[in-house]
């Protein structure tokens, strides 16, 4: 039963008492609510929403009367004081002590590792190269302990995260949908460290904060559990008004974790946000979901947006305005198209949110010879620069997790030898400057420089099996993005031509032939979607979510979650995630897999082990049965 939050009494059916449902949704006995009010107090006890429609009771009458007023009947009251003044989230929670969080985080020397790697190891000294490729490679430290974390061992020395979770509560979710999320926030919640503040935000045809941002010590776990069980599912769907939500959390607060994130899961298409027709060619501008806090400002290091992981549910989905959602706050988008795996995807999210080691990330290139440029970088969608006279340029690579790789491509022009060259052109010089993220100090990495050789004759230059590597996915990128074009304007006998023909282009490429992981999954995956974009039919029902969520791991280089299945057995060996093929067939979404982080692969396998769990033990699978459409149930007082 649920207690009224002012008495603490039962508000179950037959006590005899009337009941007051406010337009917040939470429930109180009606003389109980209508008490306070005549007190003075216009604001739930729960969630501080100010209430527009009060409890009213009909004044008694002028004679005397042995009799108590009636309650029986409960009259809504419109009110204007105050009620245009919106009501402020900075309620949260208080985070740990800094001092005890940076002691525990800052326990590990190790720094991010820069290298590079030029396309040749020489170049004959009369000729000259335009189009000479370097690869910067950047890898940041592990966290210590961060395996056995996501097994369910020793808590990793980490920096603690801010997480709101925006929940998409409409009635498609009715059912088994509402379930399977019910039982993967469940997870999340457990995964969570008593440092960590959650915050829980429903939508609906409204969106409604569910939880305040809450420590996750086995109180405020307990308590988010009990709101996620209260959820149920409503009408409408208001993406714009979750995340507007979802801001004032973070941008209210009055505390800050050092890490913030949103993560959100939606199985519609928003119906409440007018998209304005962007330029006069009838396209949406899904800017209009994203709130202006959460927006990348592409300012430089210090741009410290707040990203937003979209998953989008099943083939009803807006894959388009989930991906632009994504793309604009710096996160990335999964398409879940198997439920059943809902819980795993959100997994593989938070074990990287709980693994962020590196912020405000940026690389550093400046030329050192005074004949070489730089023509182009290869960034995907971190922002690069390139000075105007190209003796330097500039990526913005912002938060790593832990063991996380990025790899940058920079075309550079490299003049002939001069008589006072000697045997050496040094090229660039490559540093990265950072903040750690859980000791907060600034850290600056630079790299050795970047030489070739200069032989009279170079027939016999060695070439980079890395270089080799970037190209074929950078390429293999580019042509996912054009093949996706031509789908949109029903171009579909074009976008499988685009596709076909750079999937043979990687199948003959020397990476693929030495058997390299990475680019034998990227066939398998151009091979797939080949097959979803082949008609108008295949491309809405999955091809153009599949192909966003495949573009957005592969222009972040960041582990998505699209259609999860795993081509490798993962377990923990001596403290350590390890891999081993358990069939020679690479699963068609693997080509994600390689970005994904030894952290994330732990938190795969705790919950695949939880879930095997549970269903071996024959628990109930998974969340309390949910209520009708209608009124929410009475989320508890301490949750707000």
């Amino acid at each position: 039963m649920n207690p009224c939050a002012i008495c603490l009494g039962g508000m179950g059916a037959g006590g005899g008492q009337a009941i007051f449902t406010a337009e917040c949704s939470h429930t109180f006995h009606f003389h109980c609510i209508s008490t306070s009010v005549e007190h003075g107090n216009l604001l739930c006890p729960l969630c501080n929403a100010q209430w527009r429609e009060l409890p009213f009771v009909r004044p008694p009458a002028s004679m005397p009367t042995t009799q108590p007023p009636s309650v029986d009947v409960v009259q809504p009251r419109r009110v204007r004081a105050h009620s245009e003044d919106p009501v402020v989230f900075d309620d949260d929670e208080q985070v740990g002590p800094p001092d005890s969080r940076r002691q525990a985080g800052a326990a590990s020397d190790e720094a991010v590792v820069v290298k590079t790697h030029g396309h040749y190891s020489a170049v004959a000294r009369d000729s000259s190269d335009d189009n000479f490729a370097v690869l910067v490679h950047l890898k940041a430290p592990g966290i210590t302990g961060s395996g056995a974390e996501a097994a369910g061992g020793a808590p990793a020395q980490r920096a603690p995260v801010d997480l709101v979770t925006v929940l998409d509560v409409s009635s498609s979710m009715h059912g088994s949908k509402l379930a399977l999320l019910k039982q993967a926030m469940r997870f999340v919640i457990d995964i969570l460290g008593p440092d960590d503040r959650l915050s829980v935000v429903s939508f609906s045809s409204r969106a409604r904060r569910v939880t305040r941002l809450t420590r996750m010590s086995d109180a405020g776990k307990a308590l988010c559990v009990r709101a996620v069980e209260s959820l149920t599912a409503r009408t409408g769907t208001n993406v714009a008004e979750g995340l507007r939500t979802a801001a004032r959390v973070l941008d209210e607060r009055r505390y800050r974790n050092g890490v913030s994130s949103v993560v959100l899961l939606s199985d519609g298409q928003d119906n409440y946000t007018p998209m304005r027709q962007a330029f006069g060619r009838g396209l949406p501008n899904y800017a209009a979901l994203v709130p202006p806090s959460f927006a990348r400002t592409g300012t430089g290091a210090g741009d410290r947006a707040t990203p937003v992981h979209t998953f989008g549910f099943g083939n009803d989905h807006d894959a388009a305005a989930m991906h632009a959602v994504s793309e604009v706050t710096g996160g990335t988008f999964s398409f879940i198209e198997n439920e059943a795996v809902i819980q795993d995807a959100f997994a593989q999210c938070v074990g990287g949110l709980l693994s962020v080691v590196v912020q405000e990330a940026r690389v550093a290139v400046q030329c050192l010879h005074p004949g070489v440029r730089v023509g182009s970088v290869k960034s995907g969608l971190y922002q690069s620069l390139v000075n105007e006279d190209g003796r330097a340029a500039s990526i913005v690579v912002g938060e790593l997790y832990a063991d996380e790789e990025r790899r940058f491509l920079l075309f550079l022009v490299v003049p002939r030898a001069e008589e006072t060259d000697g045997d050496l052109t040094a090229l660039i010089k490559v540093s990265c400057l950072y903040r750690d993220a859980a000791a907060g100090a600034e850290v600056n990495v630079v790299a050795e420089d970047t030489v070739v050789a200069r032989p009279e004759h170079a027939v016999d230059a060695e070439r980079s099996v890395e270089v080799e590597r970037e190209r074929v996915r950078v390429e293999a990128t580019e042509d996912m993005a054009a093949a996706r074009a031509a789908a949109e304007r029903g171009g579909h006998q074009e976008a499988v031509e685009i596709l076909e023909n750079r999937r043979g282009a990687v199948a003959q490429s020397d990476a693929a032939r030495s058997g390299d992981p990475m680019i034998v999954a990227l066939e398998i995956e151009l091979r797939d979607m080949r097959r979803r974009v082949s008609s108008r039919q295949d491309y809405a029902r999955s091809g153009r979510a599949s192909m966003l969520a495949g573009m957005s791991a592969h222009m972040q280089q960041r582990g998505s979650s699209s259609q999860l299945q795993l081509p490798s057995v993962i377990a923990f060996q001596d403290g350590a995630v390890t891999t081993t093929a358990a069939t020679h067939q690479v699963s068609q979404q693997a080509a994600t897999l390689p970005y994904a982080t030894p952290a994330m692969l732990a938190m795969l396998l705790r919950s695949r082990r939880a879930r095997e769990a549970s269903a071996a033990s024959g628990q109930r699978q998974p969340g309390a049965p949910e209520g009708a459409h209608g009124s929410e149930p009475t989320v508890p007082k301490e949750l707000n």
